[in-house]
C-alpha cells in the first residue's frame, strides 16, 4: 500500500461516506449553502390595498426571474445551458403565474404568499406523480423561491461566494444552482441528496469538480472546518491528518490532454467521443480532442417552447454541430421528449407514470409529423456539411420499433440509423434489433433506472442507481453480444462512459466507443492506454461476479493500480 493509500484509508475511517460521482481529491474549507428563502407569513392584503397593483407585482417578478434565467442560459454551455433553459421554461409556465394571480384576486392573498402557495402546490402535484416528472418538483420550488425573493427584495438564492476557494456542502442543489458552479471557486461538492446520475453529479463531472453525493451526515459539516473530499472513493474526511493533506498535495492531478485516438495498451481501438447539445458545445469538444460526437442532444432547440421549431431553424442548429466535426462521426439523437422533458406539442399534459409513459420515439405515434420534419432537417444539415452523420432513436423497446425507425430514416436518405438501448427489453433483444439497425448506443442512466427500479434523483436510492450494479453490467454485456452477432458497433453514451474506473469494464464487455463530457476524455484515455484489452475482459468478468455495485467497483479498483498513479 502506498503512502497515499494509507492516508486515504486512515482518514476515510474517521469521515463520512457517500456515492462517488466525480473523481479527484482535494482539501478545502467547508462553506454551506445559505438557508433557503423563508416561507412568507400567511398575510392577506389590507382592505385598502390595490389588488391590481399586487397582481402587477407578481407578474413583474415572474417576468424578471424568467428573463434572468434565460440570460444565464444564453451565457452557459452544454448541459448547464440545457438545465437553465428548462428552469427558465418553468418560470414562464403560465399555470404558476395564473394560480398566484388568482389567489391575489380571489383570496386577497399578499403577492409573496400567493406565489409561495401556488409553487408549493405545483411541486406537491409533481411529487405525487412521481418518477422522472417528480424530479421537477425541485425545479418548481427553486423558481418559487426566486420569485418570492424578487418580491421581498431578498438576495437571489444561489451558491455563496466567500471570496476564496471552498468545498460546497448542501442538502441538495437546485439544477439552476448546479449549472452555475465555478470550478475556480468550488473545489468540491458534497450533498446529502442526489445520486450518480442526478443533475449535481452530471454537471460536477462536466466541470471537473470532485463530488460525493448521498452523504449521510453531510449536514453535520460546519462552515470553516477543513475536509478532504475524495470523489473517486466517495469519502469526506473531517479534520484530515497532515499526512493526508500532504498526500493530496503531492498527488495533485496533472492537467492531462487527449491525443484524439482512444486505444488500450495493446492497441485495441476504442472511439472516445463527446456528448454535446449545441454548436458551442461541439467546438469545445473538438478542441478537447474528441474523435467525434457520440450523442448530440437535439432537444436543446425544442426546450422552453410552446411550438415546435421550424425545419429551417433546426437545420441551422444541426449544421452548427456538424461543422465542428467535418469528416468525423456525429451521432444525432432524435427528440427525447416526455417524462422530465415535457413539450406541449408532443406530450400529454398529464400521465399516471411519465417515466413509463409516452417519451422518446413513442411520441411519434401520435405526432409522426414532428419526427418526420426533424429527420428532414437532419438530412438537409447532413447534405450541407461533410460530417459522417449517424441517427438514433431514444426509447426503443422492440425490434419492430427499430425496423420502423430504420425504414423511416431511409426515406430521408439517412442510411446510418441506430437505436438507443435504455430499457432491459432492448438490451436482451439487441440481436434482433441490430439485424436491421446499423449501430446501438447504450444510455446507462435510463438503463440503470429501469433495471433497478430506482429514481436517479432520490438520494435514498443512490446506491442502487449506479451502472456498477452487476445486473446493469450484465445487460450491457447482453447488448454487446447482440451487436457482435450482427457485427455492429455499440457504444455507451450515458454517464458511465465518463467514469475512468468503469471504462475498462465496459470495453471488456464489448463496447466499441465511449461518449462523455469532454472534460473526462483525457482521464478515460489515460486509463485505457495503461490497460490491455485482455485485462479489460478480466475486469469485466470480475465485476460481473460481484454481488453488489460497491463490491464490483472495489474489486476493479484493486486490479488497476494505475488509478492511483493518475490520481483518480
Amino acid at each position: 500500500m502506498t503512502v497515499a493509500d494509507a492516508a486515504r484509508v486512515a482518514d476515510a475511517a474517521s469521515g463520512l461516506t457517500g456515492v462517488p460521482v466525480s473523481p479527484g481529491r482535494v482539501v478545502g474549507v467547508v462553506v454551506t449553502m445559505p438557508a433557503p428563502v423563508p416561507e412568507p407569513d400567511s398575510a392577506r392584503l389590507p382592505e385598502d390595498a390595490d389588488v391590481e397593483l399586487s397582481v402587477t407585482q407578481v407578474l413583474a417578478a415572474v417576468t424578471a426571474v424568467q428573463e434572468d434565467l434565460t440570460a444565464r442560459s444564453a451565457r452557459a454551455e452544454g448541459t448547464a445551458a440545457e438545465v437553465l433553459a428548462v428552469t427558465a421554461a418553468m418560470a414562464a409556465d403560465p399555470a404558476l403565474a395564473r394560480d398566484a394571480v388568482g389567489r391575489v384576486q380571489e383570496g386577497r392573498t399578499a403577492p409573496a404568499r400567493a406565489v409561495w402557495e401556488a409553487g408549493s402546490d405545483a411541486a406537491s402535484r409533481l411529487e405525487a406523480v412521481g418518477g422522472l416528472l417528480g424530479e421537477r418538483a425541485r425545479d418548481v420550488r427553486d423558481v418559487r423561491d426566486r420569485i418570492v425573493a424578487a418580491l421581498l427584495g431578498l438576495p437571489v438564492p444561489g451558491v455563496p461566494d466567500p471570496g476564496s476557494p471552498f468545498v460546497l456542502v448542501a442538502d441538495d442543489l437546485a439544477p439552476a444552482d448546479t449549472a452555475q458552479l465555478d470550478p475556480e471557486r468550488v473545489l468540491a461538492v458534497v450533498t446529502r441528496g442526489g445520486g450518480p446520475t442526478s443533475h449535481t453529479a452530471i454537471l460536477a463531472r462536466a466541470l471537473g469538480i470532485p463530488a460525493v453525493v448521498a452523504v449521510d451526515g453531510a449536514l453535520d459539516l460546519r462552515d470553516g472546518e477543513t475536509v478532504l473530499v475524495d470523489g473517486a472513493a466517495g469519502t469526506v474526511g473531517r479534520d484530515p491528518s497532515a499526512a493526508a493533506v500532504a498526500a493530496v498535495a503531492s498527488g495533485r492531478r496533472e492537467r492531462r490532454t487527449f491525443d484524439g485516438a482512444g486505444r488500450t495498451a495493446d492497441g485495441r481501438r476504442v472511439e472516445l467521443l463527446a456528448n454535446v447539445a449545441s454548436g458551442e458545445d461541439a467546438r469545445a469538444a473538438a478542441a478537447a480532442g474528441a474523435e467525434g460526437v457520440g450523442l448530440f442532444r437535439t432537444e436543446f432547440c425544442f426546450l422552453g417552447r410552446a411550438v415546435e421549431p421550424g425545419v429551417d431553424e433546426q437545420v441551422e442548429a444541426y449544421r452548427a454541430v456538424l461543422a465542428a466535426f467535418g469528416g468525423r462521426k456525429v451521432v444525432v439523437r432524435t427528440l427525447d421528449a416526455g417524462a422530465d422533458k415535457p413539450l406541449p406539442f408532443v406530450t400529454a399534459e398529464s400521465e399516471p407514470n411519465p417515466a413509463l409513459g409516452v417519451r422518446g420515439l413513442r411520441t411519434s405515434r401520435r405526432h409522426p409529423e414532428v419526427l418526420d420534419r426533424q429527420l428532414d432537417a437532419i438530412a438537409r444539415a447532413a447534405a450541407a456539411e461533410d460530417a459522417d452523420v449517424w441517427v438514433m432513436a431514444p426509447m426503443i423497446a422492440t425490434p419492430d420499433e427499430a425496423d420502423a425507425f430504420v425504414e423511416l430514416c431511409a426515406t430521408h436518405g439517412l442510411d446510418r440509423a441506430g437505436v438507443m438501448i435504455e430499457v432491459p427489453s432492448a438490451a436482451l433483444g439487441a440481436r434482433w434489433a441490430l439485424a436491421r439497425a446499423t449501430f446501438a448506443s447504450i444510455g446507462t442512466n435510463d438503463l440503470t433506472q429501469y433495471t433497478m427500479a430506482a429514481d436517479r434523483e432520490v438520494s435514498d436510492l443512490a446506491r442502487l442507481a449506479t451502472a456498477w450494479q452487476p445486473a446493469v453490467l450484465a445487460l450491457v454485456g447482453a447488448a454487446c453480444s447482440g451487436a457482435a452477432l450482427n457485427d455492429r458497433p455499440i457504444g455507451v453514451c450515458g454517464e458511465a462512459a465518463a467514469d475512468p474506473v468503469l471504462a475498462p469494464v465496459l470495453v471488456g464487455l464489448g463496447v466499441t466507443s465511449l461518449s462523455m463530457t469532454p472534460v473526462a476524455l483525457a482521464d478515460v484515455a489515460a486509463v485505457l492506454a495503461a490497460t490491455s484489452s485482455e485485462l479489460c475482459e478480466e475486469l469485466a468478468f470480475l465485476a460481473l461476479q460481484q454481488p453488489t455495485a460497491e463490491a464490483a467497483r472495489a474489486a476493479v479498483r484493486a486490479r488497476l493500480p494505475v488509478l492511483d498513479e493518475l490520481g483518480l
